[in-house]
This record gives structure tokens, C-alpha cells and sequence, in this order.
């Protein structure tokens, strides 16, 4: 386990620089509501930062979702920066629905995740997200090894997952 929930702000500092949000693509949308509709999941609660293009992702999602029979049951907008990420974590943990769905830049994704992981009762492997936040360099920023079963679509509607602290890509 981390030792703060927060990054360093050093570390936060860097990861803005070399970490670029990108737009979801029809595949990847396709993608995560096959992989969320293959868990069996009825309700998902939606969590994302707070940039346009996370916007899109998850209303790209959401419209897919419940043309195929799915409920939203929320969701949580948390900020790039913040003192601590706790009442954002705490409401989407509070959901508890059958799996969590995650977009956003990379920072504040980071920074939510980690406060999840210190403060609430989510749990990665009940988890989907989207391509962007699907990489190295991005998973370090939270630990890969702190984020067991957390999967996703690629860009190209593939599946990248975390297992045993290592991020494999799976070809669509």
C-alpha cells in the first residue's frame, strides 16, 4: 500500500507533462460495453475527470449502455487538482454498483484512484477503464501492483488488464 494517498508533487507535476488525455474511439466504446455487459453487470457508476473528452467518453458509454438493457446509477466528476479527492471517492465508492467505469487525464485519475484505494471499499477488478488511462506510465502513477483486475478497452478494440502488477495488452 502507498504511504500518502496523494502524489508527490513532483511526481503529479511530471505527469502532466509527459501524459496526454485522448479521445475514445468507436471501437474502445464498443469495447468497454462489451467487456462490461460480459461481467454480467446491470448497474455501473461512472467516474471521470473533469475535461471534455471524458465527458464525451463516458456519454459515449452511458448511450451505449442503456441501449443494450444497463442502468447508471451515478456519476462522480472529480477534479484535475484538489486538497484530497475524499467526498468524490467516498460518493463513487458509496454506489456500489456491479462495476465501476473510469475516464479522465491522466492526473487526477491517478489522484482519485489513489484516494480510492486509501479511503473506500472500491476495488479495481470491479473496474473498467477507458484506453487513455490503460498504459505504463499512467498505472505507475497509482502502482500497478495496487491495481489488480483493473481492465479496459484499447483504442483499437482490444483489452489491456492488470495482472500479477504488470499491464498486458491483449490485440482486438
Amino acid at each position: 500500500m502507498m504511504s500518502s494517498p496523494l502524489l508527490p508533487p513532483a511526481r503529479a507535476g511530471r505527469a502532466a507533462e509527459y501524459l496526454t488525455e485522448t479521445e475514445a474511439t468507436d471501437a474502445e466504446l464498443d469495447r468497454m460495453t462489451e467487456l462490461a455487459l460480459g461481467r454480467g453487470a446491470r448497474t455501473v457508476a461512472l467516474g471521470r475527470g473533469n475535461s471534455p473528452a471524458a465527458a464525451r467518453a463516458t456519454d459515449g458509454f452511458a448511450r451505449r449502455w442503456e441501449a443494450a438493457g444497463g442502468t447508471i446509477i451515478c456519476t462522480i466528476t472529480w477534479p484535475e487538482t484538489a486538497a484530497s479527492w475524499l467526498r468524490q471517492a467516498t460518493r463513487f465508492a458509496a454506489a456500489d454498483p456491479d462495476l465501476w467505469v473510469m475516464a479522465g487525464p491522466a492526473t487526477g485519475w491517478a489522484q482519485m484512484t489513489r484516494r480510492l484505494l486509501w479511503s473506500t471499499p472500491w476495488h479495481p477488478e470491479r473496474t473498467l477503464a477507458f484506453a487513455a488511462l490503460g498504459t505504463r506510465d499512467v498505472t505507475s502513477l497509482v502502482g500497478t501492483h495496487n491495481l489488480p483486475g483493473l481492465t479496459g478497452p484499447t483504442a483499437d478494440g482490444g483489452t489491456w488488464e492488470v495482472t500479477d502488477g504488470a499491464l498486458l495488452t491483449h490485440p482486438s
